[in-house]
């Protein structure tokens, strides 16, 4: 009767040993899929800071080139505040997600309103400044499409990846939430209407 207990004990000691192995690598996972998605949002924010880093000169460029419409102007001026206004502690949440992708919608409308109006100055389509910024705007904005692009990628890894068994056990138990992910604005596959 002894060898069966010790026997007994000995298989639920490795049952425990191998849950709690399983469980460790699970956690593991999460944690590195976790840092994959801040990793990926530091990134987001780091092309969209370069963005708002280039407006100030883009607007000086503008405003010293052209008897320009004062309220396309300040719509960008206005739009890059708001945008400045936004800081988060790590990733954000999906409300602030949705406030932060309004207020950079809010700067991508201003700033293309503001390259349609331009077309109507031809010697500020001609000056070297004003080409090499609008390159390095357009740079830019390619930068974020790619950037918010990775960043849905690592957070559908981690989504996938916490939802599937055994993870989502652990996932709930650990603090691990969901990520949310950037979506297109309403009405983006229609090209912007812009009244001047």
């Amino acid at each position: 009767m002894n060898k069966v207990l010790i026997g007994c004990g000995v298989l639920l000691l490795g049952v425990g040993v191998l849950a709690a192995v399983m469980a460790g690598g699970v956690y593991n996972r999460l944690v590195g899929l976790d840092e994959g998605v801040s990793s990926a949002w530091s990134q987001v924010e780091n092309v969209y800071q370069r963005r708002a880093d280039l407006i100030p000169n883009l607007v000086a460029t503008v405003r010293g080139a052209a008897d320009f419409e004062r309220g396309t102007l300040e719509a960008v001026v206005e739009a890059r505040a708001k945008v400045g206004q936004m800081k988060f502690d790590g990733v954000p949440s999906p409300d602030q997600l949705q406030q932060f992708q309004a207020a950079q919608d809010g700067l991508s409308s201003a700033l293309s309103r503001l390259l349609v109006v331009v077309e109507r100055y031809p010697e500020l389509k001609a000056t070297e400044n004003f080409r090499d910024l609008q390159a390095q705007l357009e740079g830019t904005e390619n930068r974020i499409a790619v950037e918010r692009m990775r960043f849905n990628e690592a957070a559908r890894a981690y989504n996938t990846s916490r939802r599937r068994f055994p993870a989502v056990l652990i996932a709930g138990l650990m603090g691990f939430d969901e990520r949310s992910y950037f979506e297109a604005i309403e009405g983006a596959e229609r090209p912007p209407e812009v009244e001047l």
